[in-house]
């Protein structure tokens, strides 16, 4: 596949403020053909992303989104700041024990505990088990923005499907409650349009924020220990992410398609031409305070989640760096995923060296 790369900050505004010319019709599509294989697979479990929220546009995605909003208004968001400190708490008590052993992987026993807590309990849809959710997330970011090749991609469409069974269990299972799903249905979106926002909500709603607090962990401990120790005050904490997010946010591209003939730029785009925003390491160190939000979208289809997402990896970085001031990274460099539109350390390893 070869993209129209758009890096300039306020070019990737104009792309996503252009929606008459520019449509996230592409967003969910795999980076890589999916095999006739793949798809029988998929299909026997009924597998369908019909466009709804992310890769829709329109006045039934006005209609969607508002729905959700509902479920993520700055003051419900707010609301859980006690509940982000209980969990972090708990999870750093459990990792303080473990650090008395040896060196920890921050990213195994901190980050990927608290936003499926939060988004389930924001949201009123229960979670699947954490592994099975953990790995349903990961292969299913790996099959549509990864590039695996054909045998790969039949161990993760086995994923997708099973993923996917559950997940419309819990649609149908939903009908007249007032929880997210419950009240989509309310909207007259059909149970695989539900499946298709689902699907991807569930993952954006709590694998990407695990992402990011494993990036921002990484790089505040990176910064030694003395500089490591201030992030327990609220503002640095909040100024790190926001760091994090504007250099290398877990979502640092996304896509659009042309819809007709037009011009980005001075450049030629023929309709349908595939076009790949890069939201976040392009920012100058003259941007604007507020640069750091292009990593969360601009417009219409600016994430719901954002302000959640940032709130808890702040919250997390700061009951951290108060709890753990000593902790140093350990063993070699980590891994990363690398994915088209999502990148994290792939682990977080640090010890606590006291005195």
């Amino acid at each position: 596949m070869t993209y129209h790369v758009v890096s300039e900050p306020s070019a990737v505004k104009e792309v996503m403020r252009r929606s008459d010319d520019f449509a996230p019709t592409n967003a969910l599509t795999s980076v890589v053909p999916l095999t006739p294989a793949t798809l029988r697979i998929l299909s026997k479990a009924g597998f369908a992303l019909p466009p709804v929220l992310a890769s829709a546009t329109g006045e039934r995605h006005r209609t969607v989104r508002k729905a959700v909003a509902g479920f993520f208004t700055p003051a419900k968001v707010a609301a859980v700041t006690p509940r982000v400190r209980e969990l972090t708490r708990h999870h750093l008590g459990e990792t303080a024990t473990a650090l008395t052993a040896g060196p920890v992987d921050l990213a195994l026993c901190l980050a990927r505990h608290i936003p499926p807590v939060i988004m389930a309990e924001l949201t009123g849809q229960a979670n699947p088990p954490l592994e099975e959710l953990k790995k349903w997330s990961r292969d299913s970011l790996e099959l549509f923005w990864g590039w695996p090749h054909a045998e790969r991609q039949i161990e993760l469409a086995h994923s997708a499907a099973d993923f996917y069974r559950w997940l419309r269990s819990e649609v149908v299972a939903s009908q007249g409650k007032e929880s997210l799903f419950g009240v989509l249905l309310d909207t007259g979106l059909s149970t695989a349009e539900v499946c298709s926002l689902g699907y991807f909500l569930v993952i954006a709603g709590q694998e990407t924020t695990s992402q990011l607090i494993n990036t921002a962990l990484y790089r505040g401990i990176g910064l030694g220990r003395q500089e490591w120790a201030k992030l327990a005050i609220a503002e640095n904490a909040s100024h790190h992410v926001q760091g994090v997010l504007a250099s290398e946010s877990s979502v640092h591209t996304w896509r659009r398609r042309a819809l007709h003939d037009t011009e980005l730029g001075g450049a030629a785009l023929p309709a349908g031409a595939e076009i790949l925003l890069e939201l976040s390491g392009r920012h100058t160190p003259d941007s604007p305070p507020t640069a750091y939000s292009l990593a969360f979208g601009y417009g219409l289809h600016r994430c719901l989640g954002a302000k959640l997402a940032e709130l808890e990896t702040m919250l997390v970085i700061q009951e951290s760096a108060a709890a753990l001031p000593e902790l140093e990274l350990a063993g070699p460099e980590p891994g990363w995923l690398r994915l088209l539109s999502f990148q994290t350390p792939t682990t977080v390893t640090a010890t606590r060296i006291l005195g």
